[in-house]
């Protein structure tokens, strides 16, 4: 069985290395075949100029195709997977078209695997191992009121006057921006149009006291059924957001307002706009040559009951680039590797899934995860 990896950005080389060093026969496509071998030309001679139709023809029954191209490119390379018997993997979120394959890929016994990098990926994976602890514990009871919080994002481990630093497409960081979000907040629906309109503070519990700005990011709803929230449990707070460098708001207000003067133009009007300013962004605001990068994640449960606290458990990652690379690109394209072994391990349904709720492969996943960053603990708040 064939590894097909497509795509070898910035977020990808780490785990491509690890699955050709392992031993895994691995073929790597790249629009520009001589950035791929920039980045692993020393261990593989194996790399084509990727197109869709080279992909088609190369595919065999039992391969698996790896997407790390952008989002808009999964689906069809999913579809070209059901008509090749391959499988498929990606670490971007299930959009609705690749739901929508979920039957095929069960009728056919192949699997399309997502939701495996950094987040969504690690994310998913401490709050279902959080969510299985709290099942299990004395203090699970239908009575409590429950609250989660999911905060993720780069940050510079070097603080600049921007408080923020491009380790990935400047361009798909400002559209982000322009994107409405839907979270649980006190037992009410919030609906955000902008994030600058719901940023909040966040005291993180790191070993030296850390306090960041958060804000809610995309529809937070649907993950409380992926993370099996009962429909009778009592939700107060259900968000997964992004987290920045305090006065990272105050920093960026002029490109708030440079978005919000956008609105009601076309988009083609709008992305250019965006294009034009994430290249000046970019220029003045990119990490040099060897600065390290920084990612923080803080995926926290409580249950109260009458008020008190009975559970409430963290999952505090802290993780930085060094000599094995950007912190970024380890923690997103490991655990894809990871995921792509246990899809040849076939320790992956047949269907279209997000991060796995196995205990075995949860278990396995963060402790491979412990050796990537510099700090990983679960923390248990009530001792």
């Amino acid at each position: 069985m064939t590894i097909h990896w497509c795509g070898t950005g910035l977020s990808s080389i780490p785990g491509l290395r690890r699955l050709i060093e392992a031993g895994h026969p691995v073929v790597v496509w790249n629009r520009t075949v001589e950035k791929a071998r920039t980045e692993v030309g020393d261990l593989t001679q194996d790399i084509r100029a990727f197109s869709l139709e080279a992909l088609a023809a190369a595919l065999k029954p039992g391969d698996i195709a790896v997407s790390m191209l952008p989002a808009d490119q999964h689906v069809g390379i999913a579809k070209l997977c059901l008509e090749k018997g391959a499988n498929f993997c990606s670490s971007s979120y299930i959009a609705p078209e690749m739901r929508e394959l979920d039957q095929a890929f069960r009728e056919a016994g192949l699997v399309s695997i997502n939701e495996v990098g950094l987040d969504p990926g690690i994310d998913h994976l401490m709050a279902h191992d959080l969510v299985a602890r709290y099942r299990a514990s004395k203090a699970y009871h239908n009575d409590n009121v429950l609250s989660f919080t999911s905060y993720c994002g780069g940050v510079p481990k070097e603080a600049n006057a921007f408080r923020y630093k491009f380790s990935w497409a400047p361009a798909g960081v400002l559209k982000a921006l322009r994107s409405p979000s839907r979270s649980l907040r006190h037992f009410t629906e919030l609906r955000v149009a902008r994030p600058w309109d719901a940023i909040s503070r966040y005291d993180a519990p790191l070993p030296v006291p850390e306090s960041f700005e958060v804000y809610p990011n995309r529809d937070s709803y649907p993950f409380m059924e992926e993370y099996r929230f009962e429909t009778h449990w009592k939700v107060k707070d259900f968000v997964r957001g992004t987290i920045r460098l305090n006065g990272w708001a105050d920093a960026w207000a002029p490109i708030f307002r440079e978005i919000e003067g956008l609105e009601g133009k076309p988009l083609a009007e709008i992305n250019a706009a965006l294009e034009t300013r994430a290249a000046a962004l970019l220029q003045d605001n990119s990490y040099a040559e060897g600065e390290p990068d920084r990612v923080v994640l803080f995926v926290a449960l409580k249950a109260e009951r009458d008020g008190k606290p009975v559970f409430h458990e963290t999952w505090a990652m802290d993780a930085w680039g060094d000599v094995r690379g950007t912190a970024m690109g380890r923690l997103v394209s490991v655990p894809v590797s990871l995921a792509i072994e246990a899809v040849l391990n076939r320790e992956i349904p047949a269907g279209v899934h997000g991060a796995p709720h196995d205990p075995k492969l949860l278990a396995r996943w963060l402790d491979q995860v412990g050796h990537l960053a510099q700090f990983l603990r679960r923390i248990d708040h009530l001792g």
